[in-house]
């Protein structure tokens, strides 16, 4: 198997990642709400740091791959890692709440449940991992 192949692969999945979140959130921060979809609602700074650190990542990790650079590639990991946290506190806003007056879990155009959200942050989560392991195993 080619790794650099698959690496290639996952990296421009995650930039699909960075980007539909962007798009899929940014508009409730536009008009204040910080609720699109989910239970509840999520920080705009969240999102901020969600979109920054992508960003920030992609160009570090593209870099890394260029050049082969295991210091620039560790140092990529450490964005891969904060955005899959912070993709799963974003994810987050589609657990129940338990409260007698809590609302229940709304759609939006993009779907009516999480599965657009669960299937893009568990797999930059996963792709984090994958990326720790190339790193870690010279396979850059």
């Amino acid at each position: 198997m080619e790794w650099s192949n698959v690496t290639w692969f996952l990296t421009a999945l995650g930039a699909v990642v960075v980007l539909l979140t962007r798009v899929r959130l940014g508009a409730a921060v536009v008009e204040g709400t910080g609720r699109s979809s989910g239970a509840v609602g999520y920080s705009a700074a969240l999102l901020r740091i969600h979109t920054t650190a992508g960003v920030l990542t992609l160009l570090v990790w593209i870099v890394a791959l260029v050049t082969g650079r295991r210091e620039i590639a560790l140092l990529g990991l450490a964005g891969w890692w904060l955005l899959a946290v912070v993709g799963l506190l974003l994810l987050a806003r589609w657990l129940p709440s338990g409260g007698k007056h809590s609302e229940h879990a709304h759609g939006d155009s993009w779907g009516s449940g999480a599965g657009l959200s669960l299937l893009g942050h568990v797999g930059v989560f996963l792709g984090a991992g994958y990326f720790t392991w190339v790193t870690l195993t010279d396979r850059l």
